[in-house]
């Protein structure tokens, strides 16, 4: 009997310190609401972090949405299993009382937060706090992140008009077709741009851009990639006929300039790579079952190979692939329709 009990402690021991542990991690997806932490302001940002831990590191996506955009950034960071303090330095946010998303200035944050722990939900309490000279102009931000325990598909971002807004791109964004290489304006993603007429309200236009290089510019791009090899990284299975892929740094920010191959056809040329995404919006050739995207190295940066995270989105399916393209080869994913 003594051994029995002593055995079902063990085991329960085991138990519970496996639990606290799991609670203890930020891994997830965490998605919440952002305040300008000031009395009479009520402009708010729906925001949505997902992050992996690895040990006391982190690395994951930051994206927020503010009135017509949505911005996403890749981010790293520290976490103290101690303290449960959550450090993200360096996050790019819009000024909260800009007139147009457009052309604003974007506030320098520093998030910092707490990760909490009741009986029925895991949070992260936080402030985005800004650079103390610009403390009027840029005021904090607060925020309450709830941990999504359904792998995001009821995060505040998913519930909102931000996710519309990722299959309806920014001015910044492209966008690119299996065989157009023209640029054309879209109004909202909907069809060609339509002046408005006296009783319709201006609306916000998205630009279509392929490599606007000169034919020169292009022959030289694509001659250097059929001298490169192609490594293939990984088979990724889709469920739709277009896909958005954005590219981020993986690391430092090393001055990483790349060219973006779709089916062996230039599609995006001399895009550096930062923290801030670079995404594209591709519709993929329904004449084949599988396509090809490659990621060409223009030059290493200043810390060799040129690497980058890559994240693939079909709307339903989300992967992640590390590329690593040197000025011998090209990295390159297949994707597969299924049937």
């Amino acid at each position: 009997m003594k051994k029995w009990v002593l055995s079902f402690f063990l085991v329960y021991s085991h138990v519970l310190a496996a639990q606290k542990n799991q609670q203890n991690t930020v891994t997830g997806s965490w998605y919440g609401k952002a305040d300008v932490d000031m009395s009479g302001i009520y402009n708010n940002y729906l925001t949505e972090l997902v992050i992996k831990q690895k040990g006391d590191e982190i690395e994951g996506i930051f994206g927020y949405y503010f009135k017509d955009v949505y911005q996403s950034f890749f981010v790293h960071g520290t976490y103290n299993k101690k303290t449960r303090e959550i450090r993200i330095e360096n996050i790019p946010v819009i000024y909260f009382g800009t007139n147009s998303t457009i052309n604003s200035i974007e506030c320098n944050t520093d998030f910092i937060g707490t990760l909490f722990v009741s009986a029925v939900k895991r949070g992260i309490n936080g402030h985005f706090y800004h650079d103390g000279k610009y403390k009027y102009m840029c005021p904090d931000l607060r925020v309450t992140y709830t941990l999504d325990e359904n792998e995001n598909q009821d995060s505040a971002l998913h519930n909102s008009i931000a996710a519309k807004k990722i299959w309806k791109p920014q001015p910044d964004d492209f966008i690119i077709t299996a065989t157009e290489t023209k640029k054309e304006e879209f109004v909202n993603n909907q069809g060609p741009v339509r002046k408005p007429g006296k009783e319709e309200a201006p609306v916000m236009k998205a630009v279509i851009v392929t490599p606007e290089k000169n034919a020169d510019d292009i022959q030289k791009i694509t001659e250097a990639y059929k001298r490169r090899k192609n490594v293939y990284e990984k088979d990724l299975y889709v469920e739709s006929d277009s896909v958005k892929v954005t590219f981020y740094d993986n690391g430092d920010i090393d001055g990483d300039s790349i060219s973006v191959f779709m089916n062996n056809r230039l599609v995006l040329s001399h895009q550096g790579l930062s923290a801030k995404a670079i995404n594209l919006y591709m519709k993929l050739d329904h004449t084949t079952n599988m396509n090809e995207i490659s990621m060409f190295a223009e030059n290493l940066g200043s810390i060799p190979p040129n690497t980058a995270l890559m994240i693939v989105s079909d709307g339903k399916n989300q992967y992640e692939v590390y590329m690593s393209s040197s000025l011998t080869q090209s990295s390159t994913v297949r994707l597969i329709r299924k049937k």
